[in-house]
Protein backbone atom coordinates (compact mmCIF):
# COMPACT_ATOMS: atom_id res chain seq x y z
CA UNK A 1 0.00 0.00 0.00
CA UNK A 2 2.64 2.70 0.79
CA UNK A 3 4.94 1.58 -2.38
CA UNK A 4 1.34 2.41 -4.10
CA UNK A 5 0.68 5.45 -2.75
CA UNK A 6 3.95 7.05 -3.38
CA UNK A 7 3.90 5.84 -7.32
CA UNK A 8 0.79 7.92 -7.35
CA UNK A 9 2.05 10.63 -5.59
CA UNK A 10 5.22 10.79 -7.99
CA UNK A 11 3.09 11.07 -10.93
CA UNK A 12 0.75 13.31 -9.11
CA UNK A 13 4.20 15.76 -8.73
CA UNK A 14 4.79 15.17 -12.28
CA UNK A 15 1.45 16.43 -13.27
CA UNK A 16 1.56 19.35 -11.10
CA UNK A 17 4.87 20.06 -12.55
CA UNK A 18 3.57 20.32 -16.03
CA UNK A 19 0.20 22.65 -14.79
CA UNK A 20 3.05 24.86 -13.20
CA UNK A 21 4.99 25.34 -16.72
CA UNK A 22 1.66 25.84 -18.85
CA UNK A 23 -0.03 28.59 -16.20
CA UNK A 24 3.19 30.65 -15.66
CA UNK A 25 4.09 31.03 -19.57
CA UNK A 26 0.49 31.76 -20.31
CA UNK A 27 -0.04 34.39 -18.05
CA UNK A 28 3.70 36.01 -18.57
CA UNK A 29 2.81 36.37 -22.15
CA UNK A 30 0.24 38.77 -21.63
CA UNK A 31 -0.20 42.43 -20.00
CA UNK A 32 2.58 44.31 -17.80
CA UNK A 33 1.89 42.67 -14.39
CA UNK A 34 3.49 46.31 -13.04
CA UNK A 35 0.68 48.69 -14.25
CA UNK A 36 -1.87 46.18 -13.11
CA UNK A 37 -0.45 46.62 -9.46
CA UNK A 38 0.61 50.25 -9.81
CA UNK A 39 -3.00 51.26 -12.12
CA UNK A 40 -2.41 53.86 -15.32
CA UNK A 41 -1.18 57.04 -12.83
CA UNK A 42 2.36 55.22 -11.27
CA UNK A 43 5.52 57.14 -12.39
CA UNK A 44 8.70 55.05 -13.73
CA UNK A 45 10.59 55.08 -10.51
CA UNK A 46 7.47 53.21 -8.81
CA UNK A 47 7.05 51.14 -11.81
CA UNK A 48 10.74 49.59 -12.08
CA UNK A 49 10.58 49.06 -8.12
CA UNK A 50 7.27 47.23 -8.44
CA UNK A 51 9.36 45.09 -11.32
CA UNK A 52 11.95 44.65 -9.33
CA UNK A 53 9.62 43.63 -6.09
CA UNK A 54 7.56 41.02 -9.13
CA UNK A 55 11.10 39.72 -10.51
CA UNK A 56 10.09 41.01 -13.85
CA UNK A 57 13.49 42.50 -14.08
CA UNK A 58 15.03 39.16 -14.58
CA UNK A 59 15.17 37.14 -17.79
CA UNK A 60 12.17 34.51 -18.20
CA UNK A 61 14.04 31.09 -17.49
CA UNK A 62 15.10 32.95 -14.15
CA UNK A 63 11.70 34.45 -13.35
CA UNK A 64 10.06 30.56 -13.85
CA UNK A 65 13.09 29.26 -11.24
CA UNK A 66 11.97 31.56 -8.91
CA UNK A 67 8.27 31.36 -8.88
CA UNK A 68 8.54 27.44 -8.41
CA UNK A 69 10.75 28.26 -5.60
CA UNK A 70 7.88 30.21 -4.08
CA UNK A 71 4.95 27.67 -4.30
CA UNK A 72 7.52 24.40 -3.93
CA UNK A 73 7.02 23.24 0.29
CA UNK A 74 10.98 22.56 -0.59
CA UNK A 75 12.38 25.92 -0.52
CA UNK A 76 15.43 27.97 -0.54
CA UNK A 77 14.94 31.83 0.83
CA UNK A 78 17.23 34.49 2.15
CA UNK A 79 16.73 36.25 5.56
CA UNK A 80 14.87 38.75 4.25
CA UNK A 81 12.37 37.08 1.82
CA UNK A 82 11.24 35.28 4.36
CA UNK A 83 10.21 38.37 6.15
CA UNK A 84 9.02 40.28 3.73
CA UNK A 85 6.81 37.45 2.09
CA UNK A 86 5.55 35.86 5.56
CA UNK A 87 6.72 32.50 5.04
CA UNK A 88 5.12 29.92 7.09
CA UNK A 89 7.42 26.91 7.72
CA UNK A 90 10.74 25.38 9.44
CA UNK A 91 13.95 26.66 8.11
CA UNK A 92 17.51 26.22 9.14
CA UNK A 93 20.67 28.29 8.27
CA UNK A 94 22.22 31.80 8.19
CA UNK A 95 21.54 33.92 5.76
CA UNK A 96 20.23 32.06 2.38
CA UNK A 97 17.80 29.12 4.53
CA UNK A 98 16.41 25.81 3.08
CA UNK A 99 12.88 25.18 4.22
CA UNK A 100 9.65 23.39 4.66
CA UNK A 101 7.24 25.48 3.87
CA UNK A 102 3.43 26.48 3.38
CA UNK A 103 3.33 27.04 -0.35
CA UNK A 104 3.38 31.03 -1.73
CA UNK A 105 1.03 31.62 -3.95
CA UNK A 106 2.20 35.33 -3.94
CA UNK A 107 0.09 38.22 -3.51
CA UNK A 108 -3.21 39.51 -5.72
CA UNK A 109 -2.52 42.56 -7.55
CA UNK A 110 -5.66 43.71 -6.60
CA UNK A 111 -6.45 43.90 -2.87
CA UNK A 112 -2.75 43.31 -1.94
CA UNK A 113 -3.79 39.89 -0.31
CA UNK A 114 -1.93 36.84 0.03
CA UNK A 115 -3.30 34.40 -2.42
CA UNK A 116 -3.82 31.80 0.07
CA UNK A 117 -5.94 33.96 1.97
CA UNK A 118 -7.92 34.57 -0.64
CA UNK A 119 -8.39 31.00 -1.98
CA UNK A 120 -9.12 29.99 1.48
CA UNK A 121 -12.18 32.68 2.24
CA UNK A 122 -13.86 31.39 -0.80
CA UNK A 123 -13.02 27.63 0.62
CA UNK A 124 -15.70 26.76 2.71
CA UNK A 125 -18.47 28.52 -0.30
CA UNK A 126 -17.28 25.78 -2.59
CA UNK A 127 -17.08 23.45 0.21
CA UNK A 128 -20.73 23.24 1.15
CA UNK A 129 -21.90 23.60 -2.42
CA UNK A 130 -19.95 20.62 -3.40
CA UNK A 131 -21.05 18.31 -0.69
CA UNK A 132 -24.53 19.45 -1.31
CA UNK A 133 -24.87 18.89 -4.99
CA UNK A 134 -22.76 15.66 -4.80
CA UNK A 135 -25.31 14.86 -1.83
CA UNK A 136 -28.05 15.60 -3.96
CA UNK A 137 -26.68 13.47 -7.04
CA UNK A 138 -25.59 10.35 -5.65
CA UNK A 139 -28.75 9.62 -3.48
CA UNK A 140 -31.19 10.15 -5.80
CA UNK A 141 -29.01 8.92 -8.77
CA UNK A 142 -28.08 5.65 -7.39
CA UNK A 143 -31.61 5.26 -6.03
CA UNK A 144 -33.42 5.82 -9.99
CA UNK A 145 -30.19 3.30 -11.64
CA UNK A 146 -31.19 0.63 -9.29
CA UNK A 147 -34.66 1.37 -9.67
CA UNK A 148 -34.23 1.02 -13.63
CA UNK A 149 -32.20 -1.66 -13.57
CA UNK A 150 -34.83 -3.75 -11.44
CA UNK A 151 -37.60 -2.62 -12.96
CA UNK A 152 -36.07 -2.43 -16.78
CA UNK A 153 -38.20 -2.25 -19.73
CA UNK A 154 -40.79 -0.74 -17.50
CA UNK A 155 -41.87 2.85 -17.82
CA UNK A 156 -39.81 3.66 -14.60
CA UNK A 157 -37.00 2.43 -16.32
CA UNK A 158 -37.43 4.75 -19.81
CA UNK A 159 -37.96 7.75 -17.68
CA UNK A 160 -34.86 7.34 -15.97
CA UNK A 161 -33.34 6.89 -18.90
CA UNK A 162 -34.91 9.70 -20.70
CA UNK A 163 -34.06 12.11 -17.71
CA UNK A 164 -30.77 11.19 -17.64
CA UNK A 165 -29.86 11.88 -21.04
CA UNK A 166 -31.77 15.36 -20.76
CA UNK A 167 -29.46 15.65 -17.65
CA UNK A 168 -26.44 15.01 -19.39
CA UNK A 169 -26.99 17.26 -22.61
CA UNK A 170 -28.15 20.03 -20.62
CA UNK A 171 -24.66 22.66 -19.77
CA UNK A 172 -24.65 23.86 -16.73
CA UNK A 173 -25.15 27.09 -16.90
CA UNK A 174 -27.99 26.56 -19.10
CA UNK A 175 -29.73 24.46 -16.31
CA UNK A 176 -28.38 27.17 -14.21
CA UNK A 177 -30.59 30.25 -16.03
CA UNK A 178 -33.40 28.07 -16.49
CA UNK A 179 -33.72 27.15 -12.61
CA UNK A 180 -33.17 30.60 -11.80
CA UNK A 181 -35.55 31.71 -13.79
CA UNK A 182 -37.95 29.27 -12.63
CA UNK A 183 -37.04 28.95 -8.85
CA UNK A 184 -35.87 32.06 -8.05
CA UNK A 185 -38.11 34.63 -10.23
CA UNK A 186 -41.29 32.44 -11.43
CA UNK A 187 -42.12 30.65 -8.07
CA UNK A 188 -40.51 33.25 -5.72
CA UNK A 189 -43.24 34.00 -3.83
CA UNK A 190 -43.30 30.24 -3.24
CA UNK A 191 -40.04 29.12 -2.81
CA UNK A 192 -38.47 32.13 -0.97
CA UNK A 193 -35.85 31.72 -2.92
CA UNK A 194 -33.75 34.44 -4.90
CA UNK A 195 -31.75 34.85 -7.87
CA UNK A 196 -28.42 35.52 -5.98
CA UNK A 197 -26.80 34.89 -2.70
CA UNK A 198 -24.45 33.69 -0.90
CA UNK A 199 -23.87 31.31 2.06
CA UNK A 200 -23.60 34.44 4.60
CA UNK A 201 -26.02 37.28 4.28
CA UNK A 202 -26.49 40.74 6.04
CA UNK A 203 -28.95 41.58 8.25
CA UNK A 204 -30.68 44.62 7.41
CA UNK A 205 -31.49 45.87 11.24
CA UNK A 206 -28.16 44.95 12.70
CA UNK A 207 -25.74 45.17 9.41
CA UNK A 208 -24.28 42.08 10.91
CA UNK A 209 -23.39 39.10 8.70
CA UNK A 210 -25.05 35.63 9.42
CA UNK A 211 -24.79 32.06 7.96
CA UNK A 212 -27.90 30.83 5.62
CA UNK A 213 -28.58 27.58 3.72
CA UNK A 214 -31.14 28.80 1.85
CA UNK A 215 -28.99 30.77 -1.26
CA UNK A 216 -27.22 27.35 -1.32
CA UNK A 217 -30.47 25.44 -3.06
CA UNK A 218 -30.51 26.76 -6.15
CA UNK A 219 -26.47 26.45 -7.22
CA UNK A 220 -26.21 22.89 -5.71
CA UNK A 221 -29.54 21.96 -7.22
CA UNK A 222 -28.21 22.79 -10.91
CA UNK A 223 -24.33 21.63 -9.93
CA UNK A 224 -26.45 18.16 -9.09
CA UNK A 225 -28.38 17.27 -12.33
CA UNK A 226 -25.39 16.24 -14.65
CA UNK A 227 -23.44 14.23 -11.95
CA UNK A 228 -26.90 12.91 -11.04
CA UNK A 229 -27.83 11.72 -14.65
CA UNK A 230 -24.36 10.56 -15.31
CA UNK A 231 -24.43 8.28 -11.79
CA UNK A 232 -28.20 6.72 -12.92
CA UNK A 233 -26.90 5.45 -15.91
CA UNK A 234 -23.65 3.87 -14.59
CA UNK A 235 -25.69 2.23 -11.58
CA UNK A 236 -28.55 1.25 -14.44
CA UNK A 237 -25.65 0.00 -16.49
CA UNK A 238 -23.50 -1.76 -13.50
CA UNK A 239 -27.06 -2.98 -11.75
CA UNK A 240 -28.05 -5.19 -14.77
CA UNK A 241 -24.80 -6.71 -15.28
CA UNK A 242 -24.38 -7.45 -11.73
CA UNK A 243 -27.81 -9.26 -11.44
CA UNK A 244 -27.04 -11.31 -14.58
CA UNK A 245 -24.02 -12.95 -12.70
CA UNK A 246 -23.88 -16.84 -10.65
CA UNK A 247 -23.75 -15.31 -7.04
CA UNK A 248 -26.84 -13.05 -7.65
CA UNK A 249 -28.46 -16.41 -8.77
CA UNK A 250 -26.87 -18.52 -5.80
CA UNK A 251 -28.29 -15.25 -3.38
CA UNK A 252 -31.62 -16.11 -4.44
CA UNK A 253 -31.47 -19.88 -4.65
CA UNK A 254 -30.80 -19.19 -0.48
CA UNK A 255 -34.10 -17.89 -0.19
CA UNK A 256 -32.86 -14.27 0.15
CA UNK A 257 -35.23 -11.46 -1.09
CA UNK A 258 -35.09 -8.87 -3.47
CA UNK A 259 -34.19 -6.39 -1.04
CA UNK A 260 -31.52 -8.03 0.32
CA UNK A 261 -29.08 -8.97 -3.01
CA UNK A 262 -30.36 -5.59 -4.46
CA UNK A 263 -28.73 -3.83 -1.60
CA UNK A 264 -26.58 -6.58 0.38
CA UNK A 265 -24.80 -8.46 -2.59
CA UNK A 266 -25.39 -6.83 -6.00
CA UNK A 267 -24.57 -3.03 -4.98
CA UNK A 268 -21.75 -3.41 -3.80
CA UNK A 269 -20.35 -5.45 -6.52
CA UNK A 270 -21.41 -2.57 -9.01
CA UNK A 271 -20.08 0.66 -7.69
CA UNK A 272 -16.91 0.47 -9.30
CA UNK A 273 -18.11 2.98 -12.30
CA UNK A 274 -19.93 4.79 -9.75
CA UNK A 275 -16.95 5.38 -7.33
CA UNK A 276 -15.08 6.86 -10.88
CA UNK A 277 -17.84 8.97 -11.75
CA UNK A 278 -18.60 10.38 -8.28
CA UNK A 279 -14.82 11.46 -7.27
CA UNK A 280 -14.13 12.65 -10.62
CA UNK A 281 -17.47 14.86 -10.53
CA UNK A 282 -16.73 15.92 -6.62
CA UNK A 283 -13.18 16.69 -7.73
CA UNK A 284 -14.37 18.69 -10.85
CA UNK A 285 -17.04 20.43 -8.25
CA UNK A 286 -14.99 20.75 -5.20
CA UNK A 287 -12.32 22.76 -7.75
CA UNK A 288 -14.86 25.53 -8.39
CA UNK A 289 -17.92 25.38 -10.63
CA UNK A 290 -17.31 28.93 -12.48
CA UNK A 291 -20.08 29.20 -14.53
CA UNK A 292 -22.87 28.37 -11.97
CA UNK A 293 -21.16 30.11 -8.90
CA UNK A 294 -20.58 33.40 -11.32
CA UNK A 295 -24.80 33.50 -12.49
CA UNK A 296 -25.67 32.78 -8.71
CA UNK A 297 -23.49 35.19 -7.27
CA UNK A 298 -22.16 32.83 -4.90
CA UNK A 299 -18.86 33.22 -3.16
CA UNK A 300 -16.70 30.32 -3.77
CA UNK A 301 -12.98 29.82 -5.96
CA UNK A 302 -15.11 29.39 -9.44
CA UNK A 303 -16.71 33.35 -8.33
CA UNK A 304 -13.53 33.98 -7.13
CA UNK A 305 -11.62 33.03 -10.21
CA UNK A 306 -13.85 34.57 -12.92
CA UNK A 307 -13.91 37.92 -11.21
CA UNK A 308 -9.70 37.55 -10.77
CA UNK A 309 -9.64 37.07 -14.11
CA UNK A 310 -12.23 40.01 -15.44
CA UNK A 311 -8.95 42.43 -13.69
CA UNK A 312 -5.92 40.46 -14.72
CA UNK A 313 -5.38 39.66 -11.33
CA UNK A 314 -3.48 36.56 -12.58
CA UNK A 315 -1.47 35.59 -9.09
CA UNK A 316 -5.41 34.68 -7.94
CA UNK A 317 -6.14 32.66 -11.09
CA UNK A 318 -3.11 31.18 -11.49
CA UNK A 319 -3.35 30.11 -7.95
CA UNK A 320 -6.95 28.39 -8.39
CA UNK A 321 -5.58 26.32 -11.02
CA UNK A 322 -2.81 25.06 -9.02
CA UNK A 323 -5.24 24.27 -6.48
CA UNK A 324 -7.69 23.12 -8.73
CA UNK A 325 -4.94 20.34 -10.46
CA UNK A 326 -4.05 19.30 -7.18
CA UNK A 327 -7.50 18.55 -5.72
CA UNK A 328 -7.86 16.62 -8.96
CA UNK A 329 -5.04 14.18 -8.01
CA UNK A 330 -5.69 13.74 -4.53
CA UNK A 331 -9.20 12.55 -5.46
CA UNK A 332 -7.90 10.22 -8.23
CA UNK A 333 -5.71 8.85 -5.22
CA UNK A 334 -8.41 8.42 -3.02
CA UNK A 335 -10.82 7.04 -5.43
CA UNK A 336 -8.01 3.99 -5.82
CA UNK A 337 -7.99 3.44 -2.52
CA UNK A 338 -11.85 3.83 -2.33
CA UNK A 339 -12.35 0.98 -5.15
CA UNK A 340 -10.21 -1.94 -2.57
CA UNK A 341 -12.64 -1.21 0.43
CA UNK A 342 -15.58 -1.13 -1.65
CA UNK A 343 -15.35 -4.08 -4.17
CA UNK A 344 -13.41 -7.21 -2.06
CA UNK A 345 -12.22 -8.71 -5.43
CA UNK A 346 -9.48 -5.86 -5.36
CA UNK A 347 -6.41 -5.32 -4.11
CA UNK A 348 -3.88 -2.64 -3.94
CA UNK A 349 -0.52 -4.41 -4.98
Amino acid sequence: MFSYLIKKMAYGVLVLAGVIVVIFFIFQAFGDPARMVLGQTGDQKTMENIRKELYLDQPKWKQFILYVNDISPICLHTSQEIKDKKLKGFFIGENWKIGLKVPYLRRSYQTKKEVTSVLLEALPGTLMLTFAAMFFAVTFGILLGILAAVKQNTWMDTSSVLASVVGISAPSFFMAIIIAWIFGLLLHDYTGLSLTGSWTDIDVVTGKRYFTLQNLILPALTLGIRPLAIITQLTRSSMLDTLKQDFIRTAYAKGLNQRQVVFGHALRNAMNPVVTAITGWFAELLAGAFFVEYIFGYKGIGKVTVDALEKLDYPVVMGSVLFAATIFILVNILADIFYAIIDPRIKLH
